[in-house]
């Protein structure tokens, strides 16, 4: 603090005591000022000699003990060191701002000659991988990509594909119901008839549809949420031959040349007739296995020509032309494409799992 003199020092002294003490302020304020380096000191400083208690506010109150004919002259000393200091503070504080944005500046420069940091890459996800391989075959033979909803209305998921509400199909599988006309779709099925309806009556219908599907099975083989890709050829002339052809173009694609497929006789209510399809094993080569039970033969997709009443239903003549559908689970080709042994992984997210692919 700066030494206040008392009033009856002041008195005795008179105006020059008054001169000295004002003039002594300045060249004290001013000499700090130079030792100030951060705006927090130089607040205080400020505070201490311009604030309610501060030193030269104090003489406002001291000029009532000096004669009258002193305290307009003693006033204006008082209000010029004022002045002087103010600004001489404001100076003080656009070179503290000055130097604080220089050592900012110098504290977060980016040096961009540098390499960047390394940005971890994710992984494709396997049934990506899948839909994108499976998709790229099939648009290759000439097929297009076709989509329909996954809540589906019990026609089209049903009844449209040959399955009258008491037929005894309907227990093959169980269904999610949200009403008793709506369901979540348990194949995609429902989108080759919606496509028939809206092509009709052009030819060729050639599609496949991928999507996901809904049935109530939960396994170390089955998800209550899956996928799968079915494919529709509906033209005139086409026969079993042409199906079989496709799909072995298809297994070889996906497995290998030297894969092969058997037709084996089956029922699907949507095609007449039908057949399971199997796929040489592709670690044995058809000699048996713990991949193949022993068989020589793993079961991939169920395929067969579309059932005349299905076509009827899409808007087609089944006399005058016939057609060939198939459908696979995508989980099932992935699993046998990559050697997955448990379903549950595909779904469970785990970064050491996906990093394989």
């Amino acid at each position: 603090m700066f030494p206040v003199p008392m009033f009856h020092d002041l008195i005795g002294k008179g105006m020059r005591g008054m001169r000295d003490r004002i003039r002594e302020i300045e060249l004290h304020v001013l000499e700090e000022l130079e030792k100030r380096l951060s705006p927090e000191d130089l607040q205080e400083l400020k505070v201490r000699t311009m604030g309610k208690k501060g030193t030269l506010t104090a003489l406002y109150k001291e000029m009532r003990d000096l004669r009258a004919e002193f305290k307009r002259e003693a006033g204006q000393m008082i209000n010029d060191v004022r002045e002087t200091l103010e600004k001489a503070f404001a100076d003080k504080e656009e070179v503290l701002s000055d130097l604080m944005l220089k050592k900012r500046l110098q504290e977060e420069t980016l040096d961009i000659s540098l390499p960047g940091l390394p940005v971890r890459r994710g992984y494709r996800h396997p049934l990506t991988l899948m839909f994108d391989e499976i998709e790229e075959i099939f648009l290759a033979m000439g097929f297009s990509v076709a989509e329909g909803p996954e809540i589906e209305t019990d026609h089209y998921n049903f009844e449209a594909l040959n399955l009258p509400k008491d037929h005894p199909a309907r227990d093959m599988q169980d269904s999610f119901f949200i009403s008793e006309e709506i369901v979540l779709r348990t194949q995609t099925s429902p989108v080759q008839v919606r496509t028939m309806q809206q092509m009709c009556p052009a030819l060729p219908v050639k599609i496949i549809a991928p999507g996901k599907v809904f049935r109530y099975d939960d396994d170390a083989t089955h998800s209550p949420m899956f996928h799968q890709v079915e494919g529709l050829l509906v033209d005139k002339g086409v026969r079993m031959s042409d199906l079989k052809g496709v799909l072995l173009l298809f297994v070889r694609q996906m497995f290998g040349e030297d894969r092969e497929i058997r037709l084996r006789p089956s029922f699907f209510p949507f095609t007449e007739p039908s057949a399971e399809v199997d796929v040489s094993c592709m670690i044995c080569g058809g000699k048996g296995c713990r991949l193949c039970k022993g068989t020589g033969w793993i079961e991939i997709l169920g395929a067969g020509m579309v059932h005349p009443r299905v076509l009827e239903i899409g808007g087609y003549d089944p006399k005058e032309v016939t057609g060939f559908a198939f459908g696979m689970g995508v989980e099932r080709v992935a699993m046998l494409k990559y050697g997955i042994e448990d379903i549950r992984l595909i779904y469970d997210n785990d970064v050491r799992f996906l990093q394989q692919f």
